[in-house]
């Protein structure tokens, strides 16, 4: 009989220590496995955002509104002087700024 006992001992114990093994093996894959996924999602991001900087340039001058010509910036600043919503320092400085740039 103590040789059964050490028998199944034995077993207990070859067993445990494969189920350990076993157990650790699975969760380093895992995190193998995890860091494979978040190093793919960070290179897909970076993809993305290169492609996004690459095709803003183009969509920004697309959709720039057409600067207003002078003429028609000085006449509107000329009616809101005449209305009394400018005064004529005001006017003066925002005629500048047209004029200037």
């Amino acid at each position: 009989m103590p040789g059964l006992i050490r028998g199944v001992a034995r077993t207990a114990v070859v067993a445990g220590t494969a189920t350990a093994v076993s157990n650790r093996v699975s969760r380093r894959q895992a995190n193998r496995w995890s860091q494979q996924e978040q190093d793919q999602y960070a290179q897909d991001q970076y993809y993305e955002q290169q492609q996004q900087a690459a095709a803003a340039p183009a969509y920004a001058a697309a959709s720039a509104a057409p600067e207003r010509d002078t003429a028609s910036q000085l006449k509107d600043l000329a009616d809101l002087k005449a209305q009394g919503v400018l005064t004529d320092a005001e006017f003066q400085a925002e005629k500048a700024k047209i004029l200037g740039s």
